[in-house]
């Protein structure tokens, strides 16, 4: 079988690289997500900080000046960092989103809801709890148990 090299290549297990590339098949190593941007209207920094710190329970996190010139913010909570960046003009991310793990989901569904904001669980994965729902803009977010 060809990869997209278009040569074949050795069994993974035997250290070629299955894609027919010459050298060292792993020269890195992904390690883990730094963090997740995703897109904000402009002039909605006060909005964000009101969902994200306000109904999420994150903290907000100054950006370094030379890109907080640009708009947006920065949050984090546990192991989540999350950056909200300006596109003008704003289209929210209805499909693509960040998955994050929680513990305590059925608490944060009950805070969502309370706030306004709509929670769509899913059982389409019958071994996965889960749910979505939106920011104020409408970017797609998943919410897993933990």
């Amino acid at each position: 079988m060809s990869g997209p090299g278009g040569a074949g290549g050795a069994d993974p297990a035997g250290g070629a690289d299955p894609f027919g590339r010459p050298g060292d098949p792993n020269p890195f190593s992904l390690e883990r997500l730094d963090h997740v941007q995703l897109a904000m209207p402009v002039g909605a920094e006060a909005e964000a900080v009101d969902y994200f710190v306000g109904v999420l329970g994150m903290t907000q996190v100054p950006k370094p000046p030379a890109l907080s010139v640009r708009g947006g913010c920065w949050f984090v909570a546990a192991g989540v960092t999350l950056h909200l960046g300006v596109e003008d003009p704003f289209r929210p991310a209805r499909k693509a989103h960040p998955a994050i793990v929680v513990v305590g989901i059925d608490a944060l569904a009950a805070r969502l809801g309370a706030a306004g904001h709509e929670v769509r669980w899913s059982d389409e994965l019958p071994e996965v709890r889960r749910f979505h729902t939106d920011d104020p803009w409408g970017n797609r977010l998943e919410f897993v148990a933990g």
